[in-house]
């Protein structure tokens, strides 16, 4: 069984009692900390794939101990003109040990009430829409003088009044088709 899991920016594949060096993570050493953006999970060859995480996944690892990663020099120079600089840098990382890679009931319950109070609050959104949308059209049609309106405004209401052929009629033959409705 493995797993590929987004852990602080990168994805790993795991597997369980994995060693794993991965960038710093603000955990004290011996405590266990839990990942959920798990990616894909392959158990004996069934393979879930997430979209983009899977929902019930979740990789649970121990905190090893905190270290630095090897010094990697950077050296930038340009010849002929006396320009060299050399730099240094030395990750932090922190190595990590998979105990365990599976799937848990308890998560499914959350996103399931996120996505209900998603479902909430897009209800009344939808209904400001419709209380919008409704005076335009009813606006649209007792307009007695169009000749003030713009060409994009006179094809909007020839558009909500049904008028065929709208979008190739100059300003005066979507007037007259306008009074003629």
């Amino acid at each position: 069984m493995y797993a590929i899991v987004d852990i602080a920016g990168q994805q790993f594949k795991v597997a369980k009692d994995q060693k794993v060096y991965v960038h710093r993570l603000d955990a004290k050493t011996g405590t266990k900390v839990s990942f959920d953006q798990v990616l894909l999970l392959d158990d004996g060859g069934n393979v879930t794939i997430g979209a983009p995480a899977i929902a019930n996944a979740s990789v649970e690892a121990k905190v090893v101990k905190h270290l630095k990663d090897d010094k990697v020099i950077v050296f930038k120079k340009k010849r002929r003109k006396g320009y060299r600089v050399k730099n240094g840098h030395r990750q932090s990382l922190t190595e990590i040990v998979i105990e365990s890679i599976g799937t848990s009931a308890k998560k499914k319950a959350a996103p399931t009430a996120k996505a209900e109070k998603e479902a909430l609050k897009a209800k009344p959104a939808a209904k400001k829409e419709t209380a919008k949308s409704a005076p335009k059209k009813a606006a649209a049609k007792p307009s007695a003088d169009l000749s003030s309106k713009t060409v994009a405004e006179l094809k909007a209401m020839a558009k909500d009044a049904g008028v065929s052929g709208y979008t190739s009629l100059k300003k005066a033959e979507l007037i007259a088709a306008l009074s003629a409705k």
